[in-house]
């Protein structure tokens, strides 16, 4: 299995652009996935660069309905005519943050892509081919994030704090090891990986992606309490982690110092091979 990170909040080098959102490339099981799209058409310059050509993508998955995720959708879509995009349908819904001066901006998907034929709507447990699923509707055992805080939804013409029913996160099996894929883990990592083995009776392999233990919106990170917390669970997992994005270099920095080499940061340009 080949994994390309295609866009994160840093970058390798000069010559890979960066923005603040998520996009990682996947081969497996013979087949060419892409989870998430980034903020802009940047996944798709930086694609080029690293040799991954987007119109050649079988599957897309969007992990939840939030720009930094969805943002390089209608990009996708003008490159790639022929690959089914697995959406969660609550994905679609109005999603907003507030900002340190207070003004509530929209962060959601763009609505009139969502009619589109190549947007397959998903489900809870939702099966996508073989070695290939996707997970959702999270039971929340643990608080989640408080860098969710800030982040909200439009329901009956109003707006509250989001859910987060629309995050799904993706896992792939192959050769007997088993990859977690999560964007922006806003139901909680540790709730991910617990409704995980809830499913499958074990714990995955590898577990990649963001853990949201930092706040775009308000600028501040989860406490050290709260992030050797998760560092204990992911220590008895016996999984390797690799992490970006939403986790925060800060809060990375605090779960090196206890995790060592079972957990690495996933930079623009960086390649993994399992």
């Amino acid at each position: 299995m080949i994994i390309k990170t295609l866009v994160e909040n840093t970058s390798i080098s000069k010559d890979i652009g960066s923005e603040h959102g998520l996009s990682l490339y996947i081969e497996s099981n013979g087949l060419k996935i892409l989870f998430d799209v980034g903020a802009s058409e940047l996944f798709f310059e930086n694609a080029k660069k690293l040799n991954v050509k987007i119109e050649n993508v079988d599957y897309l998955i969007i992990s939840h309905g939030h720009y930094d995720h969805g943002g390089g959708l209608k990009t996708f879509l003008r490159e790639n005519s022929r690959a089914k995009v697995f959406i969660h349908p609550l994905a679609f819904e109005k999603h907003y943050a507030l900002r340190p001066n207070d003004k509530l901006d929209f962060i959601g998907l763009e609505d009139e892509l969502k009619d589109n034929k190549q947007i397959e709507l998903t489900s809870d447990q939702f099966f996508i081919s073989k070695g290939v699923q996707l997970l959702s509707n999270i039971i929340q055992r643990e608080p989640g994030p408080m860098s969710n805080s800030g982040l909200f939804m439009e329901k009956n013409n109003q707006i509250v704090e989001d859910t987060f029913a629309h995050e799904q996160n993706l896992f792939i099996e192959e050769d007997g090891k088993t990859i977690l894929l999560t964007g922006c883990a806003h139901n909680g990592i540790v709730n991910i990986i617990k409704g995980f083995y809830d499913l499958k009776g074990r714990m995955p392999d590898y577990v990649i992606g963001g853990f949201h233990l930092s706040s775009k919106s308000s600028g501040g990170n989860e406490n050290f309490d709260t992030i050797d917390k998760i560092s204990r669970f992911f220590i008895d997992t016996k999984a390797k982690y690799y992490t970006c994005h939403c986790t925060g270099l800060e809060p990375y920095k605090r779960l090196k110092e206890f995790m060592g080499d079972r957990i690495e940061y996933l930079s623009a340009g960086s390649e993994v091979r399992i």
